[in-house]
């Protein structure tokens, strides 16, 4: 900007002489004056386009930002999304498949009809086969072992491939031991533990089956459970009772 207002006052320097004769000195300052609001007025503008293009510019960067920051903000939505619905999927699966206790604790209240399990209907109907074992484990939380005796046999017999056969099984050995048939709830105990021995209520049935061998006077049979109980699954809530049971023989 300097540079431009000294060449412009420059070559008016070198003009105005020549043309002294011509102009009188108020009319040579006039036009001086005249020439250096014209430089000023050109700095203006040159130093708002300046501006204008700088502030562009930002605003330009600026808007570019703030879409990279709300993409980044939609990714890691859908990130969070996938990773809640995943762990949603894996929790029903679980709740479903695994472990039916939890699943059935809705009908802990609940008090057994006099139809107890189901009789009849096609045994490859889900529906009957879901209400057959909610029927049995009814009576449980009711204490009426007896009858959930018969009810989780009739249903092992009725449903023999079923995914609830595990959890029959664990059922029917607590029955079979709180009407005080030991033998049978080791036998039901035994056969959860050899055929589904991933279940989710393989500590309980060893810590169940443990109990029934000491009511049958069978120590050391008792002694070797609750040590296989602890070694395998040291801690699970089982295995604490296990320890105060092997240390109390």
């Amino acid at each position: 900007m300097l540079q431009l207002r000294a060449s412009i006052l420059l070559g008016l320097c070198i003009a105005l002489p020549a043309q002294a004769g011509l102009f009188s000195d108020d009319e040579a300052h006039k036009q001086i004056d005249k020439l250096e609001a014209r430089v000023l007025q050109l700095e203006a503008l040159n130093v708002e386009n300046v501006t204008k293009q700088q502030t562009k510019s930002l605003l330009d960067l600026q808007g570019q930002l703030d879409e990279i920051k709300t993409q980044l903000r939609d990714l890691r939505g859908q990130n969070e999304e996938l990773a809640h619905g995943l762990q949603d999927a894996e929790k029903r699966e679980k709740d479903f498949y695994v472990d039916l206790d939890t699943r059935l604790r809705k009908f802990e209240s609940a008090t057994p009809s006099s139809d107890a399990t189901v009789a009849s209907g096609d045994p490859s109907d889900p529906a009957l086969e879901n209400r057959a074992i909610e029927a049995a484990y009814a009576w449980v939380p009711a204490g009426n072992n007896v009858n959930a005796v018969k009810a989780f046999q009739d249903f092992l017999k009725k449903y023999p491939d079923s995914v609830h056969v595990p959890n029959a099984l664990y059922w029917l050995g607590g029955a079979q031991a709180g009407s005080k048939d030991h033998k049978g709830a080791v036998l039901s105990y035994e056969r959860m533990l050899n055929d589904y021995p991933k279940s989710a209520k393989v500590a309980d049935a060893m810590l169940g089956m443990a109990l029934s061998q000491q009511w049958l006077k069978q120590t050391a049979a008792a002694q070797k459970t609750l040590k296989q109980l602890i070694a395998k699954y040291p801690d699970s809530a089982a295995a604490d009772k296990a320890r105060k049971l092997a240390a109390a023989k």
